[in-house]
């Protein structure tokens, strides 16, 4: 059958042809199964015809429609799994509970004994081996204690690392070094006063001044470490420095910051703001990652910020999602043009959150 009319289309019946928005997105693949709510879909977007596999009888449509609640179960099932991941025995989080130990011995003992180096690479190496489970705005520890911020932005911030620069084509030799970067990028708070690191009202002039020496610390501590090379000690080092020479400490312009401390910058900053601390509450990914798509003119590179807000916001269509304004629900459609904005299905409705500028997702359930 060539094209059908959206109010003729019945569920269980099958694409064979992309079905584009009218800006240009697709909004369902080749070879999708319609089910029910993907009719109301359709009728959002203002769809006139689809083009569907051959005639549908009500037997085929009927076992069409056994395949999609399949399917639909499978997904479920999928989500299940993926909730129940982020508290249970799941083996990422084993690795990354040891992975938060030993970080935390490390950091405590970096100013009086050599870094255990050989030891943080094979607990990392464990880490990364489960880095098919790791979704960045999906994970979460299972216990987060406050005290313990930076050791969680640490090992976070490896992660991360580890797969921006996957994402963004370095080669491969690259991809661990980039992740003892953010491992160790904040390895020179050790040396300021955790008084400071905690103090939930403003710092003075001088405490600011202090606070910014963790860098200059950091590639001290790192200077002598075997294993790693000058990269991660740059990103130590280099972290807050911007692309426009505004940051700290030697306010370097980007031709001279060297691409692990970029990717670290990018990872730090994500973990820093979503993860809660004693005198903040976590912030929505979501707008986190608007936040750092606005640091990405003249701050952060641009290119490793567009890449990891497309990769980390391609989710499938059913995520399930918590609102700033309560309402559970699920995303339909991601638009590539405005990933941090996708439609969600809300209590039987359609928001476009593109317009509705005033919500937000606040949180992944699953």
């Amino acid at each position: 059958m060539p094209n059908i009319s959206v109010a003729e289309i019945k569920a269980g019946s099958k694409i064979i042809k992309d079905v584009i928005t009218p800006l240009g997105s697709v909004l369902f693949a080749k070879g999708k199964v319609i089910l029910p709510r993907d009719i109301e879909i359709l009728q959002a977007f203002l769809i006139g015809q689809v083009e569907i596999e051959g005639t549908q009888g009500e037997e085929r449509a009927s076992e069409g429609t056994k395949s999609s609640t399949k399917q639909a179960a499978a997904k479920t099932g999928t989500l299940i799994n993926e909730s129940v991941l982020a508290k249970s025995n799941s083996p990422i989080h084993d690795e990354y509970e040891k992975m938060l130990v030993l970080i935390k011995k490390s950091y405590r003992s970096a100013a009086a004994a050599a870094l255990p180096i050989f030891e943080l690479r094979s607990q990392l190496e464990m880490l990364i081996s489960h880095l098919k489970d790791y979704h960045v705005l999906k994970f979460a520890p299972r216990v987060l204690i406050d005290q313990d911020y930076n050791y969680h932005n640490a090992v976070l911030s490896a992660l991360t690392s580890y797969k921006i620069a996957q994402w963004c084509g370095y080669p491969q030799k690259d991809w661990m070094q980039a992740a003892f970067a953010g491992l160790l990028h904040d390895i020179g708070n050790i040396k300021v006063d955790e008084a400071l690191l905690q103090k939930p009202t403003p710092l003075t002039g001088a405490e600011i001044e202090e606070v910014r020496r963790h860098t200059t610390y950091g590639y001290q501590l790192l200077r002598n470490v075997t294993a790693i090379n000058e990269g991660v000690r740059l990103a130590a080092l280099q972290h807050h420095e911007k692309i426009d020479g505004s940051g700290y400490p030697l306010k370097l312009d980007g031709s001279q910051i060297h691409f692990y401390a970029k990717i670290v910058a990018v990872a730090d900053i994500f973990h820093a703001m979503t993860l809660a601390k004693a005198y903040r509450k976590a912030q929505s990914p979501y707008l986190v990652l608007e936040q750092i798509q606005a640091e990405s003119f003249g701050k952060l590179d641009p290119v490793i910020v567009q890449t990891f807000i497309q990769k980390t916001t391609d989710l499938y269509n059913g995520t399930r999602i918590r609102l700033s304004d309560g309402r559970h629900g699920e995303i339909i459609f991601t638009d590539r043009n405005n990933p941090t904005r996708p439609m969600v299905q809300v209590e039987g409705k359609i928001v476009n959150l593109a317009q509705e500028r005033e919500l937000h997702i606040q949180e992944i359930i699953a």
